[in-house]
């Protein structure tokens, strides 16, 4: 039963969808599928079975969806190498998200997006607004392992892939400490040192992983690293390698850190999962020629 059990703890779920996480996901772990139409919609299709699957999993009683918005974000703004290597990702991607997004509509969940700032910080802001109620679980659908740094023991957890889309695995805080040697808190201190590659952050020039995580086991987060520096028993090329990066490792820390601040409004009552048109929604799943993901609609 999994996770239908959860309610001996707490007695409310609400999932969280990182939608653009999840559409790259989709996007690339199937092979183009197109319609009679000549629409290509393997990321819609994709998209669409593992919010199915997750509907039935977790019976969750609040969703809400969020998504990217065009334009730069406050990290673009202030850095204007970041993602700069990243490989931007084909036109025919972006073509399928109105697409999604009339999907995650036919199901009445509601959509949070915020110009200037990336789904994960709406998502980090509604985690942030939901911690004062103890009843509510949340769970952080997504594609990749940014959220990581929301954990919170088995209060916010992370439900993501480790494979295609149907190799799915749950992070709490335990399983973030036995995958890193870290607590969640510590994600962000530990990309802070050892930057994040697909982010294009910097992080100290040298210092990698294995060393990354030593250093916050001995010192706990960045701050105290650098305030016990001088005194610090250290190989002292290390030491100095942190003092000449000292700017450059807060500014990496400060760059992957989710935001929990970001301005939108939030009422937990209109993320209440409730009827939706099924009929509605059948119709869509025609047009998209998505029939065999008509069974796994959910029974209003």
């Amino acid at each position: 039963m999994g996770e239908k059990q959860k309610k001996n703890n707490y007695m409310k779920t609400l999932i969280l969808i990182d939608g653009n996480a999840l559409i790259h996901r989709a996007y690339h772990a199937l092979p183009p599928l197109i319609t009679k139409k000549g629409e290509l919609i393997n990321a819609v299709y994709g998209f669409t079975s593992i919010l199915l699957k997750v509907l039935k999993e977790f019976e969750p009683d609040y969703l809400a969806c969020t998504f990217d918005l065009a334009g730069p974000t406050f990290r673009d703004i202030e850095y204007k190498e970041y993602k700069a290597k990243r490989v931007k990702p084909p036109q025919e991607l972006y073509d399928q998200i109105p697409r999604i997004k009339e999907v995650v509509k036919s199901f009445d969940i509601p959509i949070f997006e915020k110009q200037g700032f990336e789904a994960d910080d709406i998502i980090g802001t509604l985690v942030s607004k939901i911690k004062a109620k103890p009843e509510i679980k949340s769970i952080i659908v997504t594609g990749d392992l940014d959220t990581l740094q929301l954990v919170d023991d088995d209060k916010v957890v992370v439900y993501t892939m480790k494979k295609g889309i149907k190799d799915t695995i749950i992070y709490n805080k335990e399983s973030v400490i036995k995958r890193y040697g870290l607590e969640p808190k510590q994600i962000v201190d530990f990309k802070g040192l050892k930057g994040d590659s697909s982010d294009n952050i910097l992080g100290v020039p040298g210092i990698g992983e294995k060393t990354a995580v030593e250093l916050l086991k001995k010192f706990g987060n960045l701050k105290n690293l650098y305030q016990d520096l001088g005194n610090a028993d250290l190989n002292h090329k290390l030491k100095a390698k942190l003092l000449e990066y000292k700017e450059q490792a807060f500014f990496s820390q400060y760059l992957a850190t989710i935001r929990k601040d970001a301005p939108i409004e939030f009422d937990l009552k209109k993320c209440q999962r409730g009827e939706f048109d099924r009929e509605k929604a059948i119709r869509l799943f025609k047009e998209l020629e998505f029939n065999s993901l008509i069974n796994r609609l959910p029974v209003v």
